[in-house]
């Protein structure tokens, strides 16, 4: 039976002066975030120049991104700035929904993405006919599908658990072991179950991710240095994106269902500073990227004058 119809989200801190600093500190790494990612996703998309699969992928990644950071961000900006820190129960299971399924989505294009640089790096002759346009469209589509059902599955498994109080959230957000916490029943068999989904998606994908690169640098050792010295700097920014996305994950999900005074720390990480990064590491060691924004910049420029 459930008897909660609202969530109290302690948030960040309960430090008046301490809550309009972070308040600020948020909107600001927010908007740059948005702009950051919309800017390269538009760029990507209006530039001809940029059409090749990887950038493709990397559009889509960077509206992840921002779609990801939009599913909990504004809340807690709203939360920082006023004294109404309540989530109703629908809003708090579309939430752990759409954080779930961005997540998701994000993880197997992170996949995808890896492929792509192995077929281009490791089966030249065969990348045109390999990467056409509609098996990217489609792998695109099979992300965004996986990552529904990823999170239709979670808020499945949480929705179903009895929550008769007490209703007080010690986080920002909702998200499964905090809501497993509140759940009046003993969730000792499912909370694991409940982890596991999210846990053997960041350990089994990050083995294949890890494989993959490693794949790739060992052919390497038969291109020319100016072969490897582009892929090398490509497989970097990818594989730095890995990191900082699969070492919050792992850590959340890939041990007991406790909650730790760290928590909310890394996932101020994951939800504010990684979406936030990966655009800037992607597009600095990119100078096709760098070359299509500063044109792209000039237009807009030249048409506001």
């Amino acid at each position: 039976m459930n008897n909660v119809t609202e969530f109290i989200l302690l948030g960040l801190t309960q430090d008046p002066q301490l809550q309009k600093l972070l308040c600020a500190v948020c909107l600001i790494t927010y908007l740059a975030t948005l702009a950051g990612n919309t800017f390269i996703s538009v760029t990507i998309f209006i530039s001809p120049a940029l059409g090749c699969p990887m950038y493709f992928f990397l559009a889509f990644l960077s509206l992840v991104d921002a779609l990801f950071s939009t599913s909990m961000t504004p809340k807690m900006i709203v939360n920082l700035a006023s004294e109404k820190n309540t989530i109703s129960f629908n809003g708090c299971m579309t939430q752990v929904f759409a954080e779930h399924f961005f997540a998701a989505t994000e993880i197997i294009l992170l996949i995808v993405m890896a492929f792509d640089r192995y077929v281009a790096i490791c089966k030249p002759l065969h990348y045109t006919t390999t990467m056409s346009r509609p098996v990217c469209s489609s792998l695109v589509g099979a992300a965004a599908i996986l990552g529904f059902i990823h999170g239709g599955i979670q808020v499945l498994f949480i929705a179903k658990l009895p929550f008769c109080g007490p209703n007080v959230i010690d986080h920002f957000i909702c998200d499964l072991i905090p809501l497993l916490k509140l759940a009046c029943t003993d969730t000792h068999t499912s909370g694991p179950l409940i982890a596991a989904n999210s846990g053997s998606q960041c350990s089994i994908t990050f083995t294949m991710l890890l494989a993959s690169y490693v794949s790739i640098l060992y052919s390497l050792r038969n291109h020319s240095s100016e072969g490897r010295r582009k892929a090398l700097s490509t497989c970097a920014s990818h594989i730095t994106v890995m990191i900082l996305f699969f070492i919050p994950c792992s850590y959340l999900y890939l041990r007991p269902i406790i909650s730790l005074p760290i928590d909310q720390s890394v996932a101020v990480f994951y939800t504010l500073v990684t979406p936030l990064l990966n655009p800037l590491i992607y597009t600095l060691r990119n100078e096709e990227m760098k070359k299509a924004m500063k044109k792209l910049w000039g237009r807009i420029i030249k048409d506001d004058m």
